[in-house]
């Protein structure tokens, strides 16, 4: 009997073993295959690309703008690209979009931009004050810029704006809808639910906890937000009436304001952005294209005009190759963008831990005088602050000034980290302050119960067991709300001891409350109004530099991934939009929405509880 079941193992054994090596050897051929294929595309001349004489750049943005993209492995990106698959939340980098157009304002075989924004997503105000900076920069060359679209957001209009001709498809249609904060409210599903929400705060304006503790938004919240969003909004007028040379008055603001205009033209949202000037014409793809070829010809097939991709322009001029490091005094920038939680996270995202390693490895690099703290981010965890401003304020006793420069936030945890600088400045259009802090948690004591689940047994003191099966004793929420006023008091005595103020006075302009970058210099919550050039160039001043090189300061790669890196990097571009596959999101999207809010709450991991957020801010 042994016997048999001895051989009956080896048979099996046996047969796993030859299955598995058959399974690797398949994998690891295909592996090889692609490999020789993606190396042979790249070495092949006759694929190198070049920038075609008398040409088009196309600036098809895709994805939303930020200061850094999040963490992607190379070979996925490669396969996306290469099958024209769409990531879930694809994403453009401001820097590369600055350089690009920058470049081909000097560039003499670029003869005119398309600004193609179909697919730009959102973009913080500031950002896109930049991008247009850069296009009328652009337009000194006396290089026309085409927008042109079947459509405009709000978003892609303010770049639009900028161009030189307007175009919109006679089927097409744009809409301001100005900028609002609606969130949706759990309380009464919460109650459904029979769990108990246990909330410890201070501030008046602190509203991130209102979701779980309302079914509506707080009078002091709508003030609040209101006063910022009233004042972005002024700005986004300001800017866009003066690129199209119109009265800000000709905003429509109220309905029955645009449905008396809507109805002169028929109900025709196209002929309504031609007839009050928001376009130029409305025209054709076809029309389109055959003014985009009067300009610059047509491309070697004849089937198009003469042009460039914004993804193959970028990857002549900037090619992805390691950086040569040089002897050349430095200012380093520090990214720290995203919700700030507790440890290591990947770049696009900051981690308590990992952001404050890259401010260590630039306090111990002797090549780097000075540093920007480049900033944006609607706060996280407490805790994570804390650890990333005392490696600031390392820096700071190493004689290395650190100057905050904020993007579209750096709000609550955001401006923890910044607030120890020795110079901070902010966008007109950031949103900074949110100086409070919040505790939160939910029990379900009252929903098991009535499941008829219970929790029962004995501990040696009162602290124990306590979870989310058992009510929360009184006295324990009482030292939790100490513990926040502690901290928010912390908050405040930080801020004032940077900024040189009464912590009475920080007080009365906390509370939680929003405010965005020109009320923030009024208030002295920041120093300057600017963005990061600016920043830069107030970093070397504060280190008397006066020939300096700027360093992204990043995690070292190893030979390896550098390697990974490379390959897939260059053959994204060998491959792009080699193949395509056909992929609906509708409904992927639709429990994003949905879940939203619930996950910005449930990815908190500060090891106390204790968050210095502002869920309102982001954009």
């Amino acid at each position: 009997m042994a016997a048999g079941k001895s051989w009956t193992k080896s048979l099996f054994v046996g047969l796993w073993t030859g299955l598995n090596f058959t399974r690797k050897l398949f994998f690891n051929l295909i592996f090889i295959i692609l490999l020789i294929v993606i190396i042979s595309a790249i070495m092949k001349d006759d694929n190198k690309i070049t920038v075609p004489t008398d040409s088009a750049l196309v600036l098809k943005l895709v994805g939303d703008v930020v200061i850094e993209k999040k963490a992607v492995d190379p070979f996925e990106e490669f396969m996306q690209q290469a099958f024209e698959d769409e990531e879930d939340s694809p994403e453009v980098l401001l820097q590369d979009v600055l350089l690009t157009i920058d470049n081909a304002k000097q560039d003499k075989r670029i003869k005119a931009l398309v600004l193609d924004l179909h697919g730009l997503g959102g973009a913080g105000l500031d950002k896109l004050e930049q991008i247009a900076v850069a296009l009328d920069s652009f337009k000194e060359s006396e290089k026309p810029i085409f927008a042109i679209g079947d459509y405009f957001t709000q978003t892609q209009y303010y770049l639009a704006s900028h161009a030189d001709h307007i175009y919109l498809n006679p089927m097409g249609f744009m809409l301001f809808e100005g900028y609002g904060r609606y969130g949706t409210y759990f309380k009464s599903a919460i109650e459904k639910l029979k769990a108990e929400t246990h909330v410890f705060k201070v501030g008046t304006y602190k509203s991130a906890v209102e979701p779980y503790i309302r079914d509506d938004m707080s009078d002091a919240a709508k003030v609040a937000n209101k006063a910022w969003l009233d004042g972005m909004w002024s700005q986004y007028k300001t800017a866009v009436a003066a690129a199209r040379g119109i009265d800000e008055g000709n905003f429509d603001e109220k309905l029955d304001v645009f449905l008396e205009k809507f109805e002169q033209v028929g109900g025709d949202f196209a002929k309504y952005a031609l007839d009050f000037g928001w376009v130029d014409a409305l025209k054709t793809r076809e029309e389109v294209l055959q003014e985009i070829i009067a300009t610059v010809g047509k491309n070697d097939d004849g089937t198009s005009f003469n042009g460039i991709s914004y993804k193959n322009y970028l990857s002549i001029i900037n090619p992805p190759l390691p950086t040569i490091e040089t002897n050349t005094d430095k200012v380093g920038i520090v990214v720290a963008k995203g919700t700030i939680l507790n440890g290591s996270k990947k770049p696009g995202e900051i981690g308590g831990d990992s952001t404050a390693r890259l401010l260590r490895k630039a306090r111990l690099d002797d090549s780097v005088k000075s540093v920007v703290l480049y900033v944006d981010s609607p706060g996280g965890s407490a805790f994570a602050s804390e650890i990333i401003r005392q490696e600031v304020e390392n820096l700071q006793a190493v004689g290395k000034p650190v100057v905050a420069v904020m993007s579209t936030y750096a709000a609550s945890g955001g401006y923890w980290i910044s607030a120890g600088a020795d110079k901070i400045v902010a966008a007109p259009s950031t949103i900074t302050g949110s100086i409070g802090i919040f505790g939160m948690f939910l029990t379900f004591e009252n929903t098991l119960d009535y499941l008829g689940v219970h929790t029962d047994g004995v501990g040696t003191t009162e602290f124990a067991g306590m979870g989310v099966t058992r009510s929360l004793n009184p006295k324990m929420g009482e030292i939790m709300q100490r513990g926040i006023e502690h901290g928010y008091d912390q908050f405040i005595s930080l801020v004032a001891d940077k900024r040189g103020f009464t912590k009475e006075y920080v007080d009365s302009i906390a509370q939680g409350r929003v405010w965005i970058g020109d009320k923030a210099l009024e208030l002295g919550l920041v120093d300057d109004l600017g963005y990061l050039q600016d920043g830069i160039q107030a970093a070397a001043e504060l280190a008397s530099l006066q020939e300096y090189d700027t360093q992204y300061i990043k995690r070292s790669l190893s030979q390896s991934e550098l390697f990974w890196k490379q390959l897939f990097q260059n053959a994204a571009v060998t491959f792009d939009g080699a193949f395509t596959l056909e992929n609906d999101n509708a409904l992927l999207d639709l429990v994003k929405t949905v879940t939203a809010d619930i996950e910005a709450v449930s990815k908190l991991n500060d090891p106390k509880g204790v968050y210095a957020m502002c869920l309102t801010c982001e954009q």
